[in-house]
This record gives structure tokens, C-alpha cells and sequence, in this order.
């Protein structure tokens, strides 16, 4: 649990960081290398945690993957480019022009989706990691262990695909997500998840195998695919 900044903290001031880095040097005698004090490299540390964690994209590369950083304590792996591109066209196709499309735990077709849709969709992000707070109106917190937790605004069968990506491979996780799924879609659902959850998954959602393999960023474990309730352009499994 983070407390709250003492007398001497610097957080949330850098130029305050600098004051003390420069007044916190000592020079030892035997020593003609100047070095940090102890209290001095500890708010260094927490100023570059925080930016680590509070990122602000900007420019043409504000909805890269990669952006923001995945965190391995959230079980976050952000698809590779080839596969964030692929979903986000399926889910444009599937919305249809001035569709609505939810992404559900799957942040990086969400970036993809933002950088390719121009005026064709719109698109809400539900995610649990407010780091991603940063795109604004389109960020919704969501916590999968709550699954109906959500805004007054966000009304039932209100997108016309839904794209989820559980972040835990237990079927505790799916069901919750599940439920989450199907009250915001109005039919159309696109999932991805370990191969060993395939039986929960048609049980829960409906979803059948898709030909497609998604893959990630960084090499997984467990073998991953791309489900979908509908004739989508990701190829049936046979």
C-alpha cells in the first residue's frame, strides 16, 4: 500500500527532485566521485516509477502497441502487430459503418482500432489497468471479478461486437467475463483465449474455433485462439 508523501517527498514535482539531487550530494573525502544520498536515489526511483506508470502518448505513435508497457502482474501480453491488425479489421467489418465495437480486456486492438477507424466505428475500451485512462472517454474501468460493475451510461446490447480477451485462463475468469459479454453485446462476440478453455467457451458464449491464430508480442505458453458466434472473416476451424 502506497501511504501518503512526507514533509520531504518530491512526488509529483520534478523540478523539486532536481533541488534535492543537487542539495542531497555528498562529496567524501576519500572519494572524488559525488554520490546520491540514499533518500535522494529513493525519489529518483518512485519519479521514474510513476512516468513508467503514467504514461502520456502523444504524437503519431499515441495508440502504438507497446505504448504503454505490458505488466506481467496484471497477466498482460499485447498481441503482435499482425494480429491486433487482424482483429481490429474483423471487428470493424463486423460493426458495420457508425458501428459501436466493446473491447473487453484487449487493449491493443483497441489501439489498433484507433489508429485505423477514422469516422467508421466507435469504440470503448473496458480495462482494468487505468494507465490506459489516458485515451479519455473511450477508457471504461473494469474489473472482471465485477462483471456488471459498470457505468450508468453503458446500457444493455448497446455494441454491436463485442471483442474479449480474459486476462486469467481459469474458468472462473471466463464465466465472469462472459457474463460481462453478453450484457453488452447485441449478438455479435469475438473471443480470445487459451485452447483448453474451447468447451467453456461454446458453453458460455456460443463460440466455435476460428482458423485464425492469434499471436502475441511475446512468445506464451499455452496455445491461443481466436473464437467467434458468427461467420466471421477469421476462417472456421474444421
Amino acid at each position: 500500500m502506497r501511504g501518503s508523501a512526507g514533509p520531504a517527498s518530491t512526488r509529483g514535482c520534478p523540478s523539486a527532485r532536481v533541488a534535492v539531487t543537487i542539495c542531497e550530494m555528498s562529496d567524501s573525502d576519500d572519494d572524488d566521485v559525488l554520490q546520491l544520498s540514499s533518500h535522494t536515489l529513493a525519489a529518483l526511483q518512485e519519479f521514474y516509477a510513476e512516468q513508467k506508470q503514467h504514461p502520456d502518448p502523444s504524437g503519431d505513435d499515441k495508440y502504438n502497441i507497446g505504448v504503454i508497457e505490458e505488466n506481467w502482474q496484471l497477466s498482460q501480453f499485447w498481441y503482435s502487430q499482425e494480429t491486433a491488425l487482424r482483429l481490429a479489421k474483423e471487428a470493424i467489418a463486423a460493426a458495420g459503418e457508425g458501428g459501436r465495437v466493446a473491447c473487453v480486456s484487449t487493449p491493443s486492438v483497441y489501439q489498433k482500432l484507433r489508429e485505423l477507424r477514422g469516422e467508421l466505428v466507435s469504440v470503448c475500451l473496458f480495462e482494468f489497468d487505468r494507465r490506459f485512462a489516458v485515451y479519455g472517454e473511450d477508457f471504461i474501468f473494469y474489473d472482471y471479478s465485477h462483471p456488471l460493475d459498470l457505468p450508468g451510461d453503458v446500457a444493455a446490447h448497446s455494441f454491436d461486437v463485442v471483442i474479449a480477451d480474459p486476462p486469467y485462463l481459469s474458468a472462473d475468469c471466463l464465466q465472469k467475463t462472459a457474463e460481462t459479454v453478453r450484457y453488452l453485446t447485441r449478438g455479435k462476440i469475438l473471443l480470445c483465449t487459451g485452447a483448453v478453455m474451447e468447451e467453456e467457451a461454446a458453453r458460455l458464449l456460443g463460440v466455435t474455433p476460428c482458423s485464425f491464430l492469434p499471436t502475441h508480442r511475446r512468445v506464451l505458453a499455452n496455445e491461443f485462439r481466436c473464437y467467434a458466434n458468427y461467420d466471421s472473416g477469421l476462417g472456421h476451424d474444421v
